[in-house]
């Protein structure tokens, strides 16, 4: 494992810094993200997987103020370190839906992630958070590989993705697309 993955266990505690720093900055959703960003960083040390890149969500109807039933749709690309050397990258597609809002997520997506030797792995994410902070959407979820290569691992992707007018959550449209840094650890 060597030094490969303690760049890996740096990022994820910075991940993990800095989802805590955003924590402090929106009291509101504090005790919920500081769990999750506590749990992903103890999980580090026992990861086969760590990646960084760019996910793009859609949004059918927008999110807003109130919860409603919505659909999730976007796409994924992250360079990697893993204990299979061959792993390098990938690129994913995610789809899902249920209730969300610019305060509150109770939805299930589907990532399917597609690597660079070929292999394909599918998450189901069941638990997530997504918080507007201060016009960012913190976004955490946690899932299970069901599918390909990792099956029966857990997976965590936090990430931070901005939207592009944080006032649009209480517009009638609502916001239709976040976009920004994320990541993959699978444990």
């Amino acid at each position: 494992m060597g030094g490969r993955f303690s760049w890996g266990r740096r990022f994820g505690c910075v991940v993990a810094a800095s989802l805590a720093a955003l924590v402090q900055a929106a009291p509101d959703a504090s005790a919920h993200a500081a769990h999750a960003a506590h749990a992903a960083h103890a999980a580090r040390a026992d990861a086969v997987m760590s990646c960084t890149g760019s996910n793009t969500i859609s949004f059918s109807p927008g999110l807003s103020l109130t919860a409603q039933r919505t659909r999730i749709d976007g796409n994924g690309a992250y360079d990697c370190v893993a204990t299979d050397p061959a792993l390098r990258s990938g690129t994913s597609s995610i789809s899902g839906g249920g209730r969300n809002g610019c305060f509150f997520s109770d939805a299930t997506t589907v990532e399917q992630i597609t690597w660079n030797t070929g292999e394909r792995t599918t998450v189901v994410y069941r638990m997530g958070n997504v918080q507007q902070v201060a016009g960012q959407a913190v976004v955490l979820v946690v899932g299970r590989v069901t599918k390909g290569k990792f099956k029966g691992r857990t997976v965590a992707s936090p990430g931070l993705q901005a939207t592009l007018d944080p006032l649009k959550c209480a517009s009638k449209g609502g916001v239709r697309r976040i976009t920004g840094p994320s990541a993959l650890l699978i444990v």
